[in-house]
């Protein structure tokens, strides 16, 4: 196989995993749209499914009542708690997180804003809910009492408390929310349970896309994965799409004493963690027109205490293992995380020596050209010798043009008559491809390179090149290599080859700049490379 045909296998190979994600993406079955209703954006909530765990006895039935509306009513009280990291909105209505923005992560449309995380329905429906299982208990319906108005974490202050309560059977509950300074975890508390009651912690979300979060991948027939997720010890990392949940067809672990549920989008995470040994029941269900709920359910101590942290953040992969066994794997690198994984490994490492993810790029595309050395120096070898061997060839082609297994034959002897393997350049363009679409969904999937300049024009290697300066780059560096291998003896093989880089380079005008500045790198130490071994082959053919 000569060199046209290397690189028209890479376009096949690209292009046809691209078709396969897409083809997949297209014939899934779609999700219901969500109902319009005049003049309101609220839309119900489903009711909170009944316990299995084992419980003390006298355990309540689950109340059989719709739950509230997920916008905060007119006539609902709202907190709004200010830290370090959060600007959170709580309602009086059913207790809950009704708005989260993260202060240091601005907006994917709009950089001046932040980021909203949790939604009241502005962009999306997507809350924190929690309550209690049990006759006369308060849950996510319940109007609680909630001091409203600016709660700040002030400076000095490590953590900020704010509770509400409610009327419960036995007396007053309560529900406490601890905001940390530092950290994306939220602790929730309910007191004053009684005795054999339930507590469940749920995250309700419609099931669109998160902001901008398939935006350029989608051009290319991928997108990252928007939806619920469990971990355990036992089943580990288990995604459910929204179209399992609607079909009633979702298979993920439901009992456990460990693990968390969560909401995953591009980039961000809202997980419920349990505290470690606590029996809990894992459940997901359709709770409106494109609207699903996920949640857990734990059992109340005998203290009448139930107490679950929130981790409600980016997927910052090295605070994520910290923070939970297997939290980290909410980070989508689609089907080749085996390789992304390590990639992003050493991408990190290296960005702790430079400081900046575009020079950590260049570093990281550097070690992978070393590793690829000796594969890459036995192609060019090979496409150097085929070069020598371009006029031979083109003779015998004018000679048995006619004879074409006369003229396979001919060439063959060639090939072994000069000791040249046709094949040679091959095997590393084939070994690079798992690299190069692992490097890909790294560059897509790590919120690390969210908004990460490198220099000058490049001000976020997650998105697009703005001015189209790597892409077209790229097209000419991979201009020069076509012209540095072996010329097609047919003619229109020789001008698809000259075209082949203009049909790229309209491609990586939407890829990541990240991507495209690794590809960029490495087509230069390539011609580089191969530039010095043609001139070593070629000298040598002379003698």
């Amino acid at each position: 196989m000569d060199n046209r045909r290397l690189i028209l296998l890479l376009v096949f190979s690209f292009s046809l995993i691209m078709l396969w994600d897409a083809w997949q993406k297209q014939n899934m079955p779609k999700v219901p749209p969500v109902a319009a209703a005049a003049g309101a954006k609220a839309s119900s909530a489903g009711v909170v499914p009944t316990p299995t765990l084992p419980a003390a006895s006298g355990a309540a039935a689950v109340p059989g009542v719709a739950a509230s509306a997920v916008t905060v009513t007119a006539g609902a009280a709202k907190a709004t708690v200010k830290t370090d990291l959060y600007t959170a909105d709580i309602s009086s209505l059913g207790g809950d997180i009704t708005r989260l923005e993260l202060v240091k992560h601005p907006a994917t449309e709009d950089k001046s804003k932040r980021f909203v995380l949790l939604d009241n329905g502005s962009a999306h429906i997507y809350l924190a809910q929690s309550g209690l299982i049990g006759e006369g208990l308060p849950n996510h319906k319940t109007e609680w009492m909630l001091a409203g108005g600016d709660h700040v974490l002030k400076d000095g202050e490590q953590q900020l408390e704010l509770r509400m309560e409610a009327n419960g059977a036995g007396g007053k509950i309560a529900k406490t929310y601890v905001f940390h300074r530092g950290s994306y975890k939220i602790d929730v508390r309910h007191e004053g349970a009684t005795v054999g009651a339930n507590a469940y912690y749920q995250l309700t979300r419609d099931g669109k896309p998160a902001e901008g979060g398939d935006g350029n991948s989608m051009m290319l027939g991928v997108s990252t994965f928007t939806g619920p997720a469990v971990y355990t010890e036992l089943e580990k990392f288990q995604k459910v799409d929204f179209e399992e949940i609607l079909k009633n067809k979702a298979k993920f672990a439901q009992k456990a004493d460990n693990g968390w549920i969560a909401m995953v989008q591009h980039y961000f995470v809202a997980a419920w963690l349990p505290m470690v040994g606590t029996e809990r029941e894992y459940y997901m269900r359709s709770v409106g027109a494109d609207l699903y709920s996920a949640g857990v359910i734990v059992p109340v101590g005998a203290d009448g205490k139930s107490e679950v942290s929130l981790y409600a953040g980016p997927q910052e992969q090295s605070k994520l293992e910290e923070i939970a066994p297997g939290l980290d794997l909410v980070v989508d690198y689609g089907w080749l995380t085996v390789v992304a994984a390590p990639l992003f490994w050493v991408l990190a490492a290296i960005h702790n020596l430079v400081g900046n993810w575009g020079w950590a790029i260049i570093g990281l595309t550097v070690l992978i050209k070393a590793a690829f050395f000796p594969l890459s120096a036995a192609s060019y070898k090979s496409m150097a010798k085929m070069r020598v061997l371009t006029p031979k060839l083109v003779k015998l082609k004018e000679t048995y043009g006619d004879d074409k297994a006369r003229l396979n034959q001919e060439m063959m002897a060639l090939y072994k008559k000069e000791k040249v393997n046709p094949l040679g350049g091959c095997l590393p363009v084939l070994v690079q491809i798992p690299v190069f679409i692992a490097l890909y969904w790294v560059l897509l999937g790590a919120v690390e390179m969210r908004n990460a300049p490198w220099l000058g024009w490049i001000t976020d290697l997650s998105v697009k090149d703005p001015f189209f300066v790597l892409p077209v780059i790229m097209g000419a560096t991979m201009f020069i290599q076509t012209k540095l291998n072996p010329t097609p003896p047919d003619p229109i093989q020789a001008k698809v080859m000259l075209f082949l880089p203009i049909v790229f380079t309209g491609m990586f005008l939407f890829f990541p700049a990240g991507l495209v500045l690794y590809w960029v790198v490495n087509n230069t130490l390539s011609i580089l490379q191969q530039w010095q071994i043609t001139r070593m082959v070629e000298a040598g053919s002379k003698k």
